[in-house]
């Protein structure tokens, strides 16, 4: 490693130095550098936190939390296909199989992604931030299989130039990226993110037909035609071997991941639990009325569907977009809860509420966060104003 450091520094690095011919991409060599190597540079003057952790091990840890829902999520893409044209093979088939699909999905919202972040980096003379590396890696977990390359690259692109460039880049944003991606392919092309076939990846070859019967409806899809008959159980939603989403189907693996993020601190269990404190609440709510059907599933079903216990883990919990009081933590994600369930449920053309009410939330999140730390200054000059009383009357 050190004799590629030394490479890097004396024969590639003075060529992107001010004087360099290559001195225009000097940030996106830049970035590759200080990905491979760590920094040099140290602080000199000023008042400083030291912590052991950045930005890259931060989004590291982010990564390493997205494996488990990565690597179910090609192997149910997989075993989706080929459950839908009823041919029997074995775990390493299944796997393959998701891995060809999902593979290019991820490759495209990098490519599209950073080649924005680069772009932005070289005119404004800055250094490229790896918040990135989280977003590209969200985007092709929470849509379809099917979804056309073009489309991801056109929404991630999307995502990065409105969600985070416009606001001044990463750290700036207001709302999440990865969601704002999935919200412009949904109301911009809503045939290739919603129905039965859009979830199951069923391009067929010669010879090969799907199984009578067959449907690939999630089951929010399925609720939201009343056919309750027809769900899947408990168990297989809280596994995750049904349609959906790459990365949202199983609540094993994102527990998983969840268990990652809070051990690391980089995920916030406040939001978390009130996300699910939330949806527990408005269920509950709804099973209180029950005035038709999709009132009436257990609370609990609502975690395990769609993207909730997703949003919850990866989403909802994302730093920037997020509340930073503690007070303000609860308030945001228990609201998410209850917006989320509140969609699914009033709103039956739209069964799946996670992504608005995440979104919906991110602008007032700053609202919240307003008014908790107002509170707090009311109540400690409150306090003081005792204390001054009493010490005066004594």
């Amino acid at each position: 490693m050190k004799a590629l450091h030394n490479l890097v520094e004396k024969k590639v690095k003075p060529h992107f130095e001010k004087g360099g011919r290559l001195e225009k991409f000097y940030r996106s060599f830049e970035a590759f550098e200080t990905f491979l190597f760590v920094s040099g540079n140290v602080t000199k003057r000023g008042s400083h936190i030291r912590d052991a952790i950045d930005m890259k091990r931060t989004m590291f840890h982010v990564i390493i939390a997205l494996i488990p829902v990565l690597l179910f999520g090609m192997w149910n893409v997989g075993s989706q296909h080929y459950q839908a044209i009823g041919l029997e093979v074995d775990f390493f088939d299944k796997f393959v199989f998701g891995l060809i699909k999902v593979v290019p999905l991820i490759i495209v919202s990098y490519a599209s992604g950073l080649a924005v972040e680069f772009i932005f980096a070289s005119i404004r003379d800055h250094e490229v931030n790896e918040g990135f590396l989280v977003t590209g890696m969200l985007i092709p977990l929470i849509i379809p299989v099917t979804t056309p390359l073009w489309m991801v690259a056109v929404a991630t692109v999307f995502a990065v130039i409105i969600g985070k460039e416009v606001f001044g880049g990463t750290g700036m944003n207001i709302l999440n990226p990865a969601l704002l991606a999935r919200a412009f392919l949904f109301f911009a092309y809503p045939a290739h993110l919603s129905g039965d076939d859009v979830w199951i990846y069923t391009n067929l070859q010669e010879g090969q037909q799907l199984i009578d019967g067959f449907s690939g409806a999630t089951p929010l899809a399925v609720l939201a035609t009343g056919n309750m008959q027809s769900l899947p159980s408990a168990m297989e939603m809280f596994i995750g071997t049904i349609p959906g989403s790459v990365g949202e189907t199983s609540t094993v693996a994102i527990l998983l991941g969840a268990l990652i993020l809070v051990a690391t601190g980089v995920g916030s269990l406040r939001i978390m639990l009130s996300v699910l404190a939330g949806g527990v609440f408005m269920g509950l709510l709804f099973n209180l009325f029950a005035v038709n059907e999709f009132m009436t599933i257990p609370p609990y079903h609502h975690l395990i569907m769609g993207g909730f216990a997703f949003g919850a883990v990866y989403m909802a919990t994302d730093p920037v977009s997020a509340s930073q009081t503690g007070t303000g933590k609860y308030i945001y994600g228990f609201l998410i809860g209850v917006i989320t369930l509140l969609i699914r449920v009033v709103n039956p053309a739209y069964p799946e509420g996670m992504m608005l009410a995440i979104l919906f939330m991110n602008v007032f999140a700053p609202l919240i966060d307003h008014y908790v730390v107002g509170a707090n200054i009311k109540r400690r000059l409150g306090r003081l104003k005792n204390l001054q009383v009493k010490m005066d009357s004594e």
